[in-house]
C-alpha cells in the first residue's frame, strides 16, 4: 500500500504498540534535527494505513525533557502524515475529571523551561498562530471514536505541560488549579506547537492516571499508582484507535492546519541562508 499513512499515533506512557497492525514496515529515519525517539512503524489496521511512533523510545528510555520532539514531528512529516493523534498520560486538576477518564483537551499551557519549541532558527523567523493549539476537526473525530468505547470522556480541558520529570509540589499543583488548568502532563508541549509549524492536524487523547498532589483525600501521585491505572486506560485508548481505523476520516480536512505557515514567515526569502533553506525545505518550500 504505497500511500501516506491515513493518520499517525504518537504513543506515550503505556502505549508502546498498536495491536493488529499487518504488513508492518519499520522506518529508521534521520531528520535534519537528528533521529526520532524510535523507528516509525507503519502498517495496515482495518484497511487503513497507520503510523506509530513511541515517544519515549523502545522500552521507555527517554524522560520527557530528553525527547527529540522536533525529530519526531519532522519524521512523521517525511512519511507524508497529515493527522497526528497524541496519547498523553496526565494528572487531573479537577474533582470531576477522575482517574481512568479520558480527555480531549481544547487548550494548552506551556510551562516547560528547557525545550526547543520551534523549527525556525538559523536565519529564518516564523510566527505561527496557536490561539487554538489543537485541531478542532481532528479532535471532533477523536471524540466520536472515544465515545464508541463507552469510556468516560471530557471534550474540553486546559492542559498544562510541565518540565518534569518530577511530579508537582502541592503548592504548584494548587496554583495550576487557580489558573483554571484541567489536566497536567509532561509531553504535549512543544509537540503540539511543532506539529502546527509542520502544518499537521494534531489532537491529544489524554488519559487521567491520578489527581496529581492537590487532592487532600487521595494519596500523592507515585509511579506505582500511575502504572496501575495506565493499564486500564490503555485498553480504551487502543479501542479508540481501532474505531478510528474502522471509520475512515474524510481525506480532506476542514481546518486551517495545513496552511499554518502561509502568512507566518517574516524573513525576506532573499536573505535566508542556503543551509537553513535546505534544512527546512520540507516545511517551507511551497511558500518560498
Amino acid at each position: 500500500m504505497n500511500k501516506p499513512p491515513d493518520f499517525a499515533v504518537i504513543g506515550g506512557s503505556g502505549l508502546y504498540d498498536i495491536p493488529g497492525l499487518s504488513d508492518t514496515q519499520e522506518h529508521d529515519l534521520e531528520t535534519p534535527f537528528g533521529k526520532p525517539s524510535a523507528p516509525v512503524m507503519t502498517g495496515i489496521l482495518r484497511n487503513q494505513k497507520i503510523a506509530f511512533l513511541s515517544r519515549h523510545g523502545i522500552g521507555h528510555q527517554l524522560s520527557p525533557g530528553e525527547v527529540n520532539y522536533r525529530a519526531n514531528i519532522y519524521a512523521l512529516k517525511m512519511l507524508g502524515v497529515q493527522r497526528v493523534i497524541s496519547v498523553n498520560a496526565c494528572g487531573s486538576l479537577r474533582e470531576d475529571y477522575k482517574p481512568g477518564d479520558l480527555v480531549i483537551p481544547h487548550q494548552l499551557f506551556d510551562f516547560t523551561k528547557n525545550r526547543i519549541n520551534t523549527f525556525f532558527e538559523g536565519g529564518l523567523a516564523a510566527h505561527i498562530g496557536t490561539a487554538d493549539p489543537f485541531c478542532k476537526d481532528l479532535s471532533t473525530h477523536l471524540l466520536e471514536a472515544v465515545n464508541s468505547t463507552g469510556a468516560t470522556v471530557h471534550d474540553q480541558g486546559a492542559f498544562i505541560t510541565i518540565e518534569g520529570p518530577r511530579f508537582s509540589t502541592r503548592s504548584e499543583s494548587n496554583t495550576f488549579r487557580t489558573w483554571g488548568m484541567s489536566i497536567i502532563g509532561m509531553t504535549t508541549a512543544p509537540e503540539a506547537f511543532l506539529a502546527r509549524e509542520a502544518e499537521l492536524c494534531y489532537a491529544s487523547l489524554a488519559h487521567i492516571t491520578d489527581y496529581d498532589v492537590w487532592h487532600t483525600s487521595e494519596e500523592p501521585v507515585t509511579v506505582e499508582m500511575v502504572l496501575s491505572i495506565i493499564q486500564r486506560n490503555t485498553k480504551n485508548v487502543k479501542k479508540t484507535i481501532q474505531h478510528l481505523a474502522a471509520n475512515p476520516m474524510p481525506p480532506e480536512t476542514s481546518c486551517a492546519c495545513t496552511q499554518a505557515l502561509k502568512n507566518a514567515v517574516i524573513t525576506d526569502p532573499e536573505v535566508i541562508p542556503e543551509e537553513t533553506r535546505s534544512k527546512l525545505e520540507l516545511l517551507i518550500s511551497k511558500y518560498l
